[in-house]
């Protein structure tokens, strides 16, 4: 590895790191957390999921796309464990029809 990727690498994982510090001691210096902020970090679980979520069903076969599908509807009404297992379920059946 030559010097250049070197330092691109660590001034990366410092950027990670002073991101990250910043935050925290932003929040624990604040006696209150106003209600925007407290908004706006409310938001982020659902902003991470649909990052994750978004480019595979819209790259991915129809299979990934049912799939997805099949596991939000299962998800509405049960826990993580069978949404987890409907979603792979379908993917599975899905891959492994002739027709498809």
């Amino acid at each position: 590895m030559d010097l250049h990727t070197t330092l691109i690498i660590f001034a990366a994982g410092l950027a990670t790191y002073v991101t990250r510090i910043a935050g925290y001691v932003l929040v624990t210096r604040m006696s209150r957390i106003p209600p925007r902020m407290e908004t706006a970090l409310n938001a982020v679980p659902a902003a991470v999921l649909t990052t994750l979520v978004a480019p595979a069903f819209f790259d991915g076969g129809w299979d990934v796309k049912v799939a997805m599908i099949v596991a939000l509807l299962v998800g509405l009404r049960h826990p993580g464990l069978l949404l987890i297992a409907a979603g792979w379920g379908a993917a599975l059946l899905l891959r492994h029809l002739p027709f498809v």
